[in-house]
């Protein structure tokens, strides 16, 4: 090897050597930072579904102000009083074997083959009051798992607001369902017939809902030219409010049980 060469790979080293401290160290300080904006994110989307999102207003303090969060098992509906939702981790829960429940194909209709039965669900109060409740949902669609919030009224049977913010669906079709003409279709729909049934009654429609309709309280608009995305709305719908989902839970808010 000449003299030329070596000092040539000699300076290459030294560079990808001082290349990789630099990017290390820029990860090990913004990660924080980074933490921060993600849990800003959430906190944003949460109150953008249940309608207390406003340009002007600091998010931290109208959260702080208004929501409160929780941990309960679908299982039972109940609130796990022993975990503190502050500090609780869904990701982790949703990775934790001693949580996971596996679904068998009938059930998945999601398409997501396991679900922790630990969820972290937000109480939106009104003067101290239960109001809403903004609930997580994922669900597949037709090229990504589309990720939202759902706020449901203290009735536990009315969408007060929804909201995607995760998904990869094709713009200008799936993507549609970032749409806020769409999204402002949801608000008064209702998710069980008032029965006692746990299956929830929603429909993604093809086309237009007829308001003559008696199901059209039922009913949503589906996305022009993306039935797929649409059926994995509606699919995602089928599944969290069931009896894998969030039914027992609504069932509890139904009875006054959830303050």
């Amino acid at each position: 090897m000449s003299e030329t060469a070596g000092k040539t790979i000699t300076v290459a080293a030294v560079l990808c050597g001082v290349c990789s401290v630099l990017v290390a160290g820029a990860v090990v300080v913004l990660k924080p930072k980074q933490i921060i904006n993600q849990d800003l994110d959430l906190k944003k989307n949460i109150l953008m579904s249940s309608g207390l999102y406003q340009n002007d207003q600091t998010i931290d303090q109208v959260y702080q102000a208004s929501v409160t969060p929780v941990v309960v098992d679908l299982t039972t509906g109940e609130q796990v009083a022993d975990l503190d939702a502050t500090k609780f981790d869904q990701d982790k829960a949703d990775k934790d074997p001693q949580y996971l429940v596996e679904l068998s194909k009938e059930d998945d209709k999601a398409g997501i083959r396991r679900i922790s039965r630990l969820q972290k669900v937000f109480l939106v109060k009104k003067e101290g009051q239960l109001d809403q409740i903004v609930l997580h949902l994922y669900g597949k669609g037709l090229w990504s798992t589309m990720k939202g919030f759902l706020a449901v009224d203290k009735d536990g049977m009315t969408v007060r607001g929804f909201n995607y913010y995760s998904h990869g669906e094709t713009p200008g079709l799936g993507g549609e369902v970032d749409n806020p003409r769409w999204k402002a279709i949801w608000p008064g729909k209702k998710l069980y017939d008032g029965s006692g049934s746990f299956e929830p009654k929603i429909d993604i429609v093809k086309g237009s809902v007829n308001p003559q309709s008696e199901d059209a309280a039922y009913q949503v608009d589906g996305l022009s030219g993306a039935t797929l995305t649409s059926n994995g709305v509606e699919n995602t719908f089928k599944f969290w409010f069931a009896k894998n989902g969030y039914s027992n839970f609504l069932a509890k808010v139904r009875e006054g049980v959830i303050q």
